[in-house]
Formats: structure tokens, C-alpha cells, sequence
């Protein structure tokens, strides 16, 4: 039987779950929790380096830098941004922060 996957939220305002979140599905979620992110809200404002950079110290090892483009994404759906594909990010990261 398939699992069936929760909505996405449309926007920032009816997001209460992180799972909600564009891109976010239950390990990324999971990632978040680990970093004292418990709600949506509390990514407003957040810088998405800073937290995968956070993520990577906590687990002890480098992640793959896509995290940080959903992170990205995670942090400008919340911030108003309509939602986008993490891989829409990719581009920025790479101009922003070179090789991570």
C-alpha cells in the first residue's frame, strides 16, 4: 500500500507542519527538529546557510549541499516567496557560497 504523502502548504500562512513545507518531507523535518526548529514560523528571518551549517555540526558529518537548497528554499517560502523546487536554488548557492 502506498503511503500517501501530507499536503503542501500554498503559502506561508497556512503552513503549521514542517512537513508542510515545500520540499521538506519526514527526514529533512527530522533534520530540522535536531536543530530546535519545531515550527514553520521559526524559519522566518533564518539565515539557511547558518542552519546547514548548524545541521553538520550537530550529526558530525557534511551533508550534501542540496540540503542547503532546500534549506533556502524552506527559508523564502516562509519569508513570502511562492514555493519552487529546492533544485531552483542551486544556481544561488553556488554563487553565494562557492563549493560547501
Amino acid at each position: 500500500m502506498a503511503s500517501i504523502k501530507s499536503p503542501k502548504a500554498k503559502t506561508a500562512q497556512e503552513c503549521e507542519r514542517l512537513e508542510q513545507l515545500p520540499n521538506i518531507g519526514p527526514s529533512l523535518a527530522e533534520d530540522l527538529r535536531l536543530i530546535g526548529i519545531a515550527h514553520p514560523r521559526e524559519l522566518r528571518g533564518k539565515d539557511a546557510f547558518v542552519l546547514y551549517q548548524k545541521l553538520c555540526a550537530v550529526t558530525g558529518h557534511r551533508h550534501d549541499p542540496c540540503v542547503l537548497d532546500t534549506f533556502m528554499a524552506a527559508t523564502d517560502f516562509m519569508g513570502g516567496a511562492e514555493p519552487a523546487p529546492w533544485w531552483n536554488y542551486t544556481a544561488q548557492r553556488k554563487a553565494l557560497f562557492g563549493q560547501v
